[in-house]
């Protein structure tokens, strides 16, 4: 299904060496390997347990296990110290960590892999004068200082923390990064957590499945794709300072999306409940569109259509993945 990745292709000639990319296990990660292997770019893919399925699901099974699969826990520095060194790594596109309620259920665990794991990957690009890093917080930190009007979580906590931390990184030992928040995420490979229910509902809708989408209203349509190329975007270069951006994607409303699900699939039985999603759909970008590379923006529209077709291609082969619950 190259037409997936097709818009999201970059030159090798942008890259010296190898690209280490953490948590290439889940969604984001999975569509950075898939765009940087077919651009001809060496990707090593890390994660704590090494999985091509989702990769798999955007540029087939074969070239998902083809890919460089490396195990590496985060939390280990001497681990990620000598991965980095051994393998002449010259960018990094961190995007390795656990999410609100992993964070919540055991909040050591969280501290260790979200926070001590960016700074062993912050101490490996200082150690090897790498000047291509990047690293995904998340508008969750956007919940701080508290008091405001989102939920404050540890999670969100954690990734203030990171960003602090590349601040000093790059103060005292001018090691550059550029860290992103992303918005909501859909599309093919996203599959857990309440706001994939959105990639769900089309899904299900290539399956003939009714599906209701438990929130409604404004909401962030961040093309996985997208999201990715941002990624990739930001260490095609090398860096300077420590920056922080938010990435948000497109601000529409819930109901728009199943209208244009139903265009599809005049039978589509998809429908949208409840209350608006509680996180802030309409972020700035821009100040990250200024600092990076250009990269494509993926409207509503065409990220739909292609995550649709996506699915209807899985079904044809019998690659469905599960209905996510």
């Amino acid at each position: 299904m190259d037409f997936l990745t097709d818009p999201f292709l970059v030159s090798s000639d942008n890259f010296d060496g190898p690209v280490l990319v953490t948590g290439a296990g889940g969604c984001i990660g999975a569509w950075v390997c898939a765009i940087l292997s077919r651009s001809g770019v060496s990707v090593i893919a890390s994660d704590l347990q090494p999985s091509p399925a989702r990769a798999g699901l955007i540029i087939g099974d074969q070239a998902a296990s083809a890919l460089d699969w490396v195990a590496l826990d985060v939390t280990d520095g001497a681990a990620v110290a000598e991965l980095v060194a051994s393998r002449k790594v010259r960018a990094i596109i961190h995007l390795a960590g656990l999410q609100v309620p992993f964070c919540a259920a055991n909040p050591a665990l969280g501290a260790r892999v979200n926070v001590e794991g960016t700074i062993n990957v912050l101490e490996a690009a200082r150690a090897n004068n790498i000047k291509r890093l990047t690293f995904a917080s998340s508008v969750a930190a956007l919940s701080f200082p508290a008091g405001g009007p989102h939920k404050e979580t540890l999670y969100g906590a954690y990734k203030v923390a990171n960003e602090q931390t590349a601040f000093v990184y790059w103060a005292d030992w001018q090691v550059p990064s550029i860290g992103m928040r992303p918005n909501v995420v859909y599309g093919l490979a996203r599959d857990q957590g309440m706001s994939s229910k959105t990639t769900v509902v089309i899904q299900a809708a290539a399956m003939g499945k009714a599906y209701d989408i438990p929130f409604t209203g404004a909401y962030s349509w961040l093309y996985a794709g997208e999201a990715a190329a941002a990624f990739i975007a930001a260490i095609s270069q090398d860096g300077e300072g420590a920056h922080i951006f938010d990435m948000n994607g497109r601000c529409e409303s819930v109901e728009s999306s199943l209208e244009i699900v139903r265009k599809l699939d005049g039978s589509a039985q998809v429908s949208a409940s409840g209350t608006q999603f509680p996180f802030p759909p309409d972020l700035d970008e821009t100040a990250l569109r200024t600092h990076v590379a250009d990269y494509p923006t993926i409207s509503l529209q065409q990220g739909i259509e292609d995550t649709w077709r996506a699915f209807k291609q899985l079904e044809k082969s019998g690659r469905m993945p599960a209905l996510p619950e």
